[in-house]
């Protein structure tokens, strides 16, 4: 009798942990709610520094996992501004010089326009799913929703730039925070997400702030302005002719 009872309450106690999402669902949902197989996005990025801040305007087509456009159309001096990446590879195009720039790997990590978003956050070169193994290191309930907190490590010969990264996902998927380490273990910056709501027929985090750890009255914020996902898009729209010839 006693050993039922033990076994009986040893399933209820380890129930919750089977019944858990896994790291990988976790990580894939996460990424397959906030972009689905394609999305083209209109948001705001306003980049403040100690000295000064300024509001850019922009539209973004991205095609997973290969291909990303991304235009400015405000202000004036930076209308036209572009950045393409196709597979392995990146450009930028800037029209005062009518130039087009390709990124080598070596710069993925530098900042993009000046924000504290790199080349690789915004053009979203490295794959969470393929480049990184995951594991949920513990989970605790906030508001009644279950939040998993997940560390993602590179995998072996990976083409990534941290050294390692940390979420916070709630159990339907939203991120509430992702957390960047270099390959020393030291926490490089921080986002932060917010103003969860219905968009584009999804609820998604709409205003994502990056917080450098070295620079803490610096930030950069997006704020999601209206998001198509799972739309088709032209496959020219990812060429350099594109790039530099706007329609």
């Amino acid at each position: 009798m006693h050993r039922i009872l033990f076994s009986f309450i040893t399933f209820f106690i380890a129930y919750p942990l089977l019944a858990s999402p896994a790291a990988d669902e976790l990580i894939s949902g996460m990424e397959n709610l906030m972009w689905g197989k394609t999305s083209h996005t209109n948001f705001s990025m306003t980049i403040k520094t100690q000295y000064w801040e300024r509001t850019l305007e922009l539209e973004a087509w991205l095609d997973r996992p290969e291909k990303t456009l991304i235009r400015i159309h405000a202000p004036k001096k930076e209308k036209g501004v572009g950045s393409l990446r196709i597979g392995g590879e990146m450009w930028n195009y800037i029209p005062k010089i009518d130039r087009t720039l390709k990124i080598p790997p070596s710069m993925m990590l530098q900042p993009w326009m000046g924000s504290d978003f790199s080349n690789d956050d915004l053009v979203k070169e490295s794959s969470m799913v393929n480049d990184y193994r995951h594991e949920i290191s513990d989970s605790y309930t906030e508001e009644g929703k279950t939040i998993f907190r997940v560390i993602s490590k590179p995998k072996p010969a990976a083409p990534v730039v941290w050294g390692k990264l940390e979420f916070l996902i709630y159990s339907d998927f939203i991120p509430l925070q992702q957390t960047f380490f270099d390959d020393s273990g030291k926490v490089v910056k921080v986002m932060k997400y917010s103003d969860i709501r219905e968009i584009g027929g999804r609820t998604i985090p709409t205003r994502w702030r990056m917080l450098p750890a070295d620079k803490p009255d610096q930030f950069t914020e997006i704020i999601v302005n209206d998001i198509d996902f799972d739309k088709p898009l032209n496959e020219e729209l990812f060429s350099l002719r594109t790039l530099r010839n706007p329609q």
